[in-house]
C-alpha cells in the first residue's frame, strides 16, 4: 500500500505555476491554501519570481531551501514532465497535477501521460492526476484544489473521476449538512489509482465511509481479493458510469447472450464487498447513513410514524430489502398502547397518529429503542398542523443518546423541517424525505455489518486433480487445424481432464466406426454431426437419438452425413460423434464468458432449450470465488428450488452442481485462451450429474 500521509498531511506545499492574476488556477490554489487555513509552509513557484499574496515566489522548485512534501502543478502540459524530473531530483514524493492536455486530448497527450507515469515510477512520486481539480483534507486543513470553497469538516471521503462532479458536490455540501474528511479529484489516474486511495482511506482514522464516482476501474490482477481486504474495514459506495467490456453483444454462447454489458462490474463489486448505487442521490443517501449512524447488530427494524400510509410504504420497502419487522411481546405491546391511545396502533409499525404531541413520540421512542430485539429504528414525521418538528427532533436526539442503535428519521416535508434536520444530523442522526430512501440506506448498513461474517475460502485454487497437459494438447490441435471452436468429442475430453462429469462422446469417421463405438459405450446412444461450422445441428437432421443397435448406428451415420451435405454442401464435416444417451434429470447450465478486465465470469442457472427465454441465471467471477458465493449463486436462481426437491420430488445432488461450477472456474482460469464455454444442459440426478452438450470457444 502506498504511503499517502504527506499527500494529505503535508508540512510544506509548492504550487508550481503560481500566478498573481486573480482567476487563474495558479492564483486560486495559493489563495485557497492561505484562506482555508493551511498551517504549513507555502512555496509559490513561477519563473518570473517576485511575490504572490504575501508569499515569496521561487523561480524553480530546486531553489526552495527545504524538501517539499507536496507539489501542485498548474503549468502547461508541455512543461509538466521536465518539472516532474526537477521535483524527483529534489526528493518530492507527492504531487497533484492539475494540468490538462494529456491522454484526454489524443495521441500526443497520451504519449506525454505515459512519460509522466514512467517518471513517477522512476522517482517514486505519488501522482494524482493529471487533469485533476485537486485534493482537499478538511482536518489538516488543506485545500489543494481550485474549487470555490473548502467542504465542511466530516468523516466521509469522496473520490471523483469527474472534476466537475467534485466541485458541484463541494458546493452542495455547504447546504446539505454533510461533511467530508477528504475530497479527491482523480483526473486521468496516471499515478495513484482509486484502488490505492481506497486502501489508504480504509486505514484513515478521519474517514468512516468512502464514496466514489468512477468512470473506469484501474487494472488489478486480483481486484476482488484486493478490495475484500479493504471493503470490510470501511463501507465503500460506488457510482460507476459507463459499461463493461464483456462483449456480450458479440458473444455466440448462451452464457454470452445472458451476460449484460455492465454485469462484470456488478459482479466484481458484489464479490468484493463494495456497494454499488445507480444515482448520485443514492450515493449520498447511503454515505449520509454510514457517516452519522452506528452500524445495526442485525436486520430487525421498528417503525414509529404519525402517518399510517408512510408506515405501510416503509414496510413494503423493507420486505423488498429483506429486512425483518420486529414483533413486540405482549408486555411491550401493552405499554405501547398506553402511549399511542386507543385510536393509534401499538403494533409495528407503531402509529402515534397525526395529532401526536412530543411526549407521545418520546415515550414510544424509549420503549422501542429499549426493546432488545430492535436492531434499528425508522422514525417518520409528517407535517400535520399539530406536529412539532423541532420538539420531536429534540426527543429523538435525547432518546437516541441512551441506546447505541441506528435511528434514521424520515421528515416528510420541506422548509418545515429545516431546523429539525440540522439538529438531527449534528447529533449523528441521518434524515431523509421519503421512507424508501431510509430503507435503502438501512439495507446497505445491514449488508456491510455482515461482511465480516463472510467466508472467503480458496475453493478454486485448491483443485489440483486435473490434467492440464491433455487440455494443452487438445487446444494446440484445434489451433493447428485453424479452428476456434472445439468439437463435442474434444470438449468432452477437456471436461474429463478436469473432472467434470459428462456423458461420454467419441468421434467416428465412418459408419463401421460409429457402430463399434456405439457398442463399446452401450446402448442407447445419440449420434450428432461433428462440425464447428454447423451451429443448429438438429434443424438439419444432424442429431438422432435413441439408437439401440450397431446396424442402426451405421445406417444413422450415413443418414446424418447425407443430411449435412444436403443442408451445407460447402462444409466438409469432421465425422459423426457418438454419445452415450443418459437418463433425464433436472436441467441446469454452467457457462463462462471472459471479461477483458476481470477475467472469467461463471454462469449458473436453469438449462435446456429455454435458457435464453427464461433467463434464470446468476454470475460470479472465477478469480477469488468462494464456496459461500457458489452456494449463494445457486440459491439466487429459481432452478435451485427444483434441485432442492419441488412438490414431493426427491432432491438432486447439489454438491455435484457446486463441483461443476468450481471445476469450470479452475479450467477457465488455467486457460486464458478460452473465450466462451457452455455446458447445457447438465442433467442433475439424486446422485451425480452428467453434462450432455459442451461448447468451448478459443
Amino acid at each position: 500500500m502506498k504511503n499517502l500521509n504527506n499527500m494529505f498531511k503535508p508540512e510544506s506545499v509548492a504550487v508550481i505555476g503560481a500566478s498573481n492574476t486573480p482567476g487563474k488556477v495558479g492564483y486560486i490554489i495559493v489563495d485557497n491554501l492561505i484562506n482555508d487555513g493551511f498551517e504549513g509552509k507555502i512555496y509559490p513557484v513561477n519563473p518570473k519570481g517576485g511575490e504572490i499574496l504575501g508569499k515569496q515566489e521561487y523561480k524553480n522548485i530546486k531553489d526552495i531551501p527545504e524538501k517539499v512534501d507536496l507539489a501542485i502543478i498548474t503549468i502547461p502540459s508541455v512543461f509538466v514532465n521536465d518539472t516532474v524530473k526537477d521535483c524527483g531530483e529534489v526528493g518530492v514524493e507527492n504531487m497533484v497535477v492539475i494540468t490538462a492536455g494529456f491522454k484526454e486530448v489524443g495521441e500526443e497527450g497520451a504519449k506525454l501521460e505515459a512519460e509522466l507515469t514512467e517518471l513517477g515510477e522512476k522517482y517514486g512520486i505519488n501522482i494524482i492526476g493529471p487533469n485533476s481539480l485537486g485534493i482537499t483534507d478538511s482536518h489538516t486543513p488543506l485545500n489543494g484544489s481550485f474549487s470555490q470553497m473548502m467542504p465542511p469538516t466530516g468523516n466521509m471521503a469522496f473520490i471523483s473521476q469527474s472534476g466537475a462532479m467534485m466541485v458541484a458536490i463541494i458546493d452542495w455540501s455547504i447546504i446539505s449538512g454533510i461533511g467530508f474528511s477528504k475530497v479527491i479529484s482523480l483526473g486521468n489516474k496516471a499515478g495513484v489509482s482509486e484502488i490505492e486511495l481506497l486502501q489508504y482511506l480504509a486505514e484513515d482514522d478521519e474517514t468512516n465511509v468512502i464514496i466514489c464516482y468512477l468512470e473506469s476501474i484501474s487494472d488489478d490482477d486480483d481486484f476482488v481479493r484486493t478490495m475484500r481486504e479493504t471493503a470490510h474495514k470501511k463501507p465503500i459506495i460506488v457510482l460507476k458510469s459507463g459499461s463493461s467490456s464483456a462483449g456480450a453483444a458479440a458473444a455466440s454462447s448462451h452464457t454470452g447472450a445472458l451476460a449484460g454489458s455492465d454485469l462484470a462490474f456488478d459482479t466484481a463489486f458484489h464479490q468484493s464487498g463494495i456497494m454499488r448505487v445507480e444515482t448520485m442521490a443514492e450515493l449520498f443517501d447511503l454515505g449520509l447513513a454510514f457517516s452519522k449512524a452506528p452500524l445495526p447488530k442485525g436486520d430487525r427494524v421498528a417503525i414509529i410514524t404519525n402517518a399510517g400510509g408512510g408506515g405501510v410504504l416503509t414496510v413494503d420497502a423493507m420486505e423488498k430489502a429483506g429486512l425483518e419487522l420486529v414483533q413486540f411481546d405482549e408486555e411491550t405491546t401493552a405499554k405501547l398502547k398506553k402511549c399511542v391511545t386507543e385510536e393509534g396502533s401499538a403494533k409495528n409499525p407503531i402509529d402515534v397518529l397525526g395529532d401526536a404531541p412530543v411526549i407521545r413520540y418520546k415515550e414510544s421512542l424509549e420503549l422501542v429503542l429499549g426493546y432488545e430485539d430492535v436492531d434499528s429504528l425508522i422514525v417518520m414525521v409528517c407535517p400535520t398542523a399539530s406536529a412539532d418538528p423541532d420538539g420531536i427532533a429534540e426527543a429523538i436526539i435525547e432518546e437516541k443518546k441512551k441506546f447505541d442503535k441506528p435511528v434514521l428519521v424520515v421528515n416528510m416535508g420541506g422548509p418545515t423541517f429545516e431546523d429539525a434536520n440540522d439538529a438531527l444530523r449534528e447529533n449523528g442522526i441521518p434524515t431523509y424525505v421519503f421512507p424508501e430512501t431510509a430503507v435503502t440506506a438501512l439495507e446497505a448498513m445491514v449488508k456491510f455489518a455482515r461482511l465480516e461474517e463472510r467466508n472467503y475460502d480458496d475453493v478454486i485454487d485448491n483443485i489440483d486433480d486435473v490434467d492440464r497437459n491433455s487440455v494443452e494438447a487438445i487446444f494446440e490441435k484445434v489451433k493447428a487445424d485453424g479452428r476456434d471452436t472445439l468439437l463435442g468429442s474434444e470438449a468432452y475430453a477437456v471436461a474429463e481432464a478436469y473432472g467434470i462429469s459428462a456423458a461420454p462422446i467419441k468421434l467416428s469417421t465412418s459408419a463401421d466406426e460409429a457402430g463399434e463405438l456405439a457398442e463399446e459405450m452401450g446402448f442407447p446412444v445419440v449420434l450428432k454431426i461433428a462440425s464447428d461450422k454447423i451451429l443448429h445441428k438438429s434443424d438439419i437432421g444432424g442429431v438422432k437419438v435413441g439408437i439401440t443397435n450397431a446396424d442402426e448406428a451405421k445406417a444413422t451415420y450415413d443418414e446424418i452425413i447425407a443430411n449435412a451435405k444436403a443442408a451445407h454442401p460447402d462444409i466438409v464435416p469432421d465425422g459423426v460423434e457418438v454419445q452415450k444417451m443418459m437418463d433425464s434429470g433436472e436441467e441446469v447450465i454452467v457457462g463462462m464468458i471472459r471479461d477483458k478486465q476481470f477475467g472469467p465470469m461463471i454462469a449458473f442457472g436453469m438449462g435446456g432449450i429455454y435458457v435464453n427465454l427464461i433467463e434464470d441465471v446468476s454470475f460470479n467471477l472465477a478469480k477469488g470465488m468462494s464456496s459461500q458465493e457458489i452456494e449463494e449463486q445457486i440459491a439466487s436462481t429459481k432452478v435451485s428450488k427444483l434441485l432442492e426437491g419441488y412438490r414431493g420430488e426427491a432432491p438432486c445432488d447439489v454438491e455435484e452442481v457446486k463441483e461443476a461450477i468450481k471445476r469450470v472456474a479452475r479450467l477457465t482460469l488455467d486457460f486464458p485462451e478460452i473465450s466462451e464455454l457452455d455446458i447445457n444442459p447438465i442433467f442433475v440426478y439424486e446422485e451425480g450429474s452428467s453434462a450432455l452438450d459442451i461448447k468451448i470457444k478459443l
